[in-house]
């Protein structure tokens, strides 16, 4: 008999045509990706002219610059993909992978230009030579990487991509690079010192791999699911500015994020007279109100808890038929209390 093979529902191959929707930020990248190769391109034609260490320190880096922006494009590819049979929660962490793999490469890029800067400085064997074109070349390239490295930014914070913010960061501090590099650059061509050009390209390799060390941070923070305590306190606060009489006490609450989809899990105690219909319309109108200010995506899983004698103190409910003392004092929700895994 022939076999049968069972399809997966959801299972889609990496290639299907990404759905419907607004891939913006994508095609930005992508943008950035091909203007980051030519910039890579002006400053190696930069360090062949000039032979300068500190330019070639600039050029190194702009090569992670290009393998971490191609990397971001497919992370941002795979992310924009729906949920499958395989992936229930979306495959936004990809996200993070990409800010880590991109800090790892600065870090390696800042490791390499100590090392290079410092064989020279003891063992001095260049000249360097046409610094003025050198210096234009490097202003012009760091000039084109911070437009590039703010619009990225800008794209990655409206389209919530932990991918984008990094590399945006990281275009950025490209450009503060090159600016430094041109002031030292400009100092070395007045006073003919050329030992400065080794000194200031361990200078800012050192900064280069700090700034990776911190971008690596990041993302294995996101990884790990570490609480991001600034989107938790939001949450809260608009749950107690839409608070309900209903919703006694609230506790348990955790949060973490899939690229653009905020998660959230919650415990909330309500009175135990209620129905189950009655109960389930009190959890949808705590998702409406998150979802009123997570439009990009919120997923929310919140746990009914039945009232106990001891919540008579805290509860606000009116005329409550079943309350078995009076009430004493209103709970005010913040991170303090409704992280915990108690109730109040």
């Amino acid at each position: 008999m022939r076999r049968q093979v069972r399809q997966r529902p959801f299972a889609r191959p990496l290639t299907a045509m990404l759905p419907p929707g607004d891939h913006r930020h994508i095609r930005f990248q992508a943008f950035a990706l091909s203007a980051g190769a030519v910039l890579m391109a002006v400053k190696f034609a930069a360090f062949g002219i000039t032979g300068s260490n500190a330019i070639l320190s600039d050029a190194l880096e702009s090569i992670i610059n290009v393998v971490a922006g191609a990397f971001a494009l497919y992370s941002l590819i795979l992310a924009a993909k729906p949920r499958d049979y395989d992936h229930p929660y979306g495959h936004g962490k990809i996200e993070f992978l990409s800010a880590g793999l991109e800090g790892t490469l600065i870090v390696l890029a800042g490791a390499a230009i100590v090392y290079q800067s410092v064989h020279d400085l003891l063992q001095p064997s260049y000249e360097l030579t046409s610094l003025d074109i050198g210096i234009w070349l490097t202003a012009a390239a760091g000039a084109v990487n911070y437009l590039l490295g703010w619009f990225t930014e800008r794209f990655g914070r409206t389209y919530l991509s932990v991918t984008m913010i990094a590399s945006g960061k990281h275009l950025k501090s490209d450009a503060y690079t090159s600016l430094g590099l041109v002031t030292g650059l400009a100092v070395v061509m007045l006073t003919g010192v050329l030992w400065l050009d080794a000194v200031i390209a361990i200078g800012f390799g050192v900064f280069i791999a700090w700034t990776g060390f911190r971008e690596v941070r990041k993302s294995l923070a996101g990884i790990m699911d570490e609480a991001d305590f600034g989107l938790i306190a939001g949450i809260i606060d608009e749950l107690e500015d839409q608070r309900n009489p209903h919703w006694i006490d609230l506790h348990n609450l955790r949060v973490i994020k899939f690229g653009k989809l905020v998660h959230v899990d919650c415990h909330v105690t309500m009175p135990h007279y209620l129905t189950v219909k009655q109960a389930h319309d009190q959890i949808d109108l705590i998702e409406k109100t998150i979802a009123a200010k997570h439009p990009e995506g919120l997923e929310m899983f919140v746990h009914a808890d039945p009232c106990l004698p001891s919540s008579c103190r805290i509860c606000t409910v009116k005329d409550c038929p079943v309350r078995t003392s009076p009430f004493e004092q209103r709970v005010d929700w913040g991170l303090d209390n409704v992280t915990l895994n108690r109730k109040h």
